[in-house]
């Protein structure tokens, strides 16, 4: 089985600011309203090589008040993943907005409790919390099993797969851009390809397109970035947010 998942996080009208996280590392991954309206219009005119799926990080409160509505327009529903310590927070989706989002039918899961800046890097005793924890408030608020996740940062590792399926995860979608699914212990492993503010606006469409050049450009892209992630360490957020303040 492949499918091509589409990473995106915050969807905005006047500013980055409006919704999720607050930083210039965080703020290049937003789009412009317009922006996204381009890219789902790409997604929907162009012809498609596997089934894709549109998925959420951050859980920013824009997945409520501008993607829903954008994506039920198209007949589709996304897979929306919430650190769980920002429920309510302002900018982020709080109880009453997830149990909708829900009830719309839109996947509702885990991206941590507290997104740590690295969780692969995390103890194992911690990265079972934040899986279990998460997981845990999320099905007491929407009152259905919660079977999915996404790793926050895309520190993905085995040790952070091992952990989600003990938490009684099934399916955890990680940030490296392939169309395969891999299998962990039972626990499925998605690849997914991001969606960045500035990309031409027909970037999703060359991504789900039978074409293979865009996916290989992205994956090159991404082997590189994870060269370098080891060696800056925790320092890899700071001077990504350095370099965009330049």
């Amino acid at each position: 089985m492949r499918a091509v998942s589409l990473l995106f996080h915050d969807v905005f009208v006047a500013s980055p600011r409006e919704s999720g996280f607050q930083s210039a590392a965080a703020d290049r991954y937003k789009l412009p309203a317009a922006e996204f309206d381009a890219q789902l219009e790409g997604i929907a005119s162009g012809r498609h090589l596997y089934p894709f799926l549109i998925t959420f990080d951050d859980g920013g409160v824009s997945y409520h008040t501008i993607v829903a509505d954008r994506l039920e327009a198209r007949g589709w529903r996304g897979h929306c993943f919430v650190p769980t310590d920002a429920i309510g927070r302002r900018g982020f989706l709080d109880r009453a907005q997830l149990r909708e989002l829900d009830a719309r039918g839109h996947v509702i899961g885990s991206h941590s409790a507290s997104h740590p800046a690295r969780l692969s890097a995390c103890s194992l005793e911690r990265i079972r919390h934040e899986w279990s924890w998460s997981r845990r408030l999320l099905e007491d608020l929407l009152g259905h099993a919660v079977v999915a996740a996404s790793v926050p940062g895309g520190y993905y590792s085995r040790r952070v797969a091992l952990a989600a399926r003990e938490a009684g995860l099934q399916v955890l979608f990680t940030s490296e851009p392939a169309t395969g699914v891999q299998d962990v212990c039972g626990l499925r492993i998605l690849g997914r390809f991001t969606i960045r503010r500035g990309h031409p606006p027909d970037a999703a469409r060359r991504l789900v397109s039978p074409a293979p050049w865009t996916r290989l450009g992205a994956w090159t892209s991404w082997n590189a970035k994870a060269l370098v992630k080891p060696v800056l360490g925790s320092s890899y957020m700071r001077v990504a947010d350095w370099i965009l303040a330049r």
